[in-house]
């Protein structure tokens, strides 16, 4: 799941989009870049989240899996990326 689109589900941050960046058995990490950065993601419940697209940037996949270094405007980009997409 690491490297994929998401969305919230529940709690306050409803219907805010991420990128899960670390998974844990029952828990996932997620950052957006701005408020919940690559340093400091969410840790959300699985049952909290949508997946929403499962191939984004195939670069970004693979940094987060390789446990490379990821800079918070890599995910920015994505998410907005997405985001226009989706208004088309």
């Amino acid at each position: 799941m690491v490297g994929m689109l998401c969305t919230s589900k529940a709690g306050h941050d409803l219907g805010e989009v991420y990128v899960i960046v670390k998974e844990e058995q029952e828990y996932i990490y997620v950052a957006d870049g701005r408020n919940k950065t690559i340093a400091t993601p969410k840790r959300k419940n699985r049952k909290h989240i949508q997946i929403i697209k499962k191939e984004i940037n195939q670069e970004l996949t693979e940094k987060l899996r390789k446990l490379e270094t990821v800079r918070d405007e890599e995910i920015k980009r994505v998410i907005t990326l997405y985001k226009e997409d989706r208004r088309l």
